[in-house]
């Protein structure tokens, strides 16, 4: 959601228009290291006016951050960015955080960068821990695959099952699919039992219960291009009606799902509309 005018007054708003059942928002730019303070009023009136509409909330961290990186200086700014982004997650009340899995950047140096990330996210996950004990709750962790980048840590689904046993597969990592993301780096979701299948070997590498948000997003480009171009719902090179599987698979049973589609409020609402169609088939 665009949250010009604040988190609620700008971000409900939106929500209204598209008729949303679900929001994911950036709490603040998501290409700057900026960790604005937020605005206590909006985060207040966030949490409890979505609590009230019984709307799960969702935060995107900034796109910058990369735990596998070489640079000490943006893995300092990472662990930082990554920390203020939970910490106001937990302020608006929000379900979970989503964060890209990141990249080794050089080739050959996969195992340096999953160390790198462990040490980087296990305090954090430690933490998250502690909130959940004294306020009863904190948001999960959520995981997002890249688009099959060159020396991505995790792309395909299955890349996914390491990455949590580097972490002790802690209670409170989970998984945010993106369908333009796997599309890209090469599960053929167009394909007759292409998205049965990736939800299979998803929840075979992680468990049950690992998969916690959805990001719907056809492609602009063909399966295994590489490229991470998303399109309205059925207007892409995945098409609508395999995201009638995600409705079919009780991996995804109850799971959020989230448009990151091109437009504005009437694109997305058409999108959504869509989704709404398929599930109730």
């Amino acid at each position: 959601m665009p949250v010009a005018g604040g988190l609620a007054t700008g971000g409900l708003r939106y929500a209204d228009q598209v008729g949303a059942e679900v929001i994911q928002v950036f709490i603040g730019s998501p290409r700057t290291w900026a960790t604005p303070t937020g605005n206590p009023w909006e985060d207040e009136q966030l949490r409890t006016e979505a609590a009230r509409r019984r709307l799960s909330v969702f935060v995107h961290a900034p796109y910058l951050i990369n735990l596998g990186t070489p640079s000490p200086a943006t893995l300092a700014r990472s662990v930082a960015s990554l920390h203020h982004c939970l910490r106001r997650s937990t302020v608006i009340g929000a379900t979970g955080v989503v964060l890209h899995t990141g990249s080794a950047v050089h080739p050959g140096t996969r195992d340096r960068a999953m160390h790198q990330v462990r040490e980087a996210l296990l305090p954090l996950l430690a933490e998250l821990d502690e909130v959940a004990e004294t306020a009863g709750s904190a948001p999960w962790l959520l995981l997002e695959p890249s688009a099959g980048t060159a020396n991505a840590l995790a792309s395909r689904v299955e890349d996914l099952g390491p990455y949590l046993e580097a972490l002790d597969h802690h209670p409170r990592l989970g998984v945010c699919l993106d369908t333009c993301h796997a599309f890209a780096a090469g599960h053929d979701l167009a394909a007759p039992g292409g998205l049965k299948r990736t939800l299979d070997t998803l929840v075979k590498s992680v468990g049950k219960g690992r998969l916690r948000l959805v990001h719907a997003n056809d492609s602009k480009d063909p399966a295994g291009s590489g490229r991470d171009r998303h399109a309205s719902i059925g207007q892409g090179r995945i098409g609508a009606e395999a995201f009638a599987e995600l409705f079919r698979h009780p991996g995804t049973s109850g799971v959020p799902i989230v448009v990151e589609t091109p437009g504005q409020a009437g694109d997305h609402r058409r999108d959504i509309e869509l989704l709404a169609e398929l599930r109730a088939r």
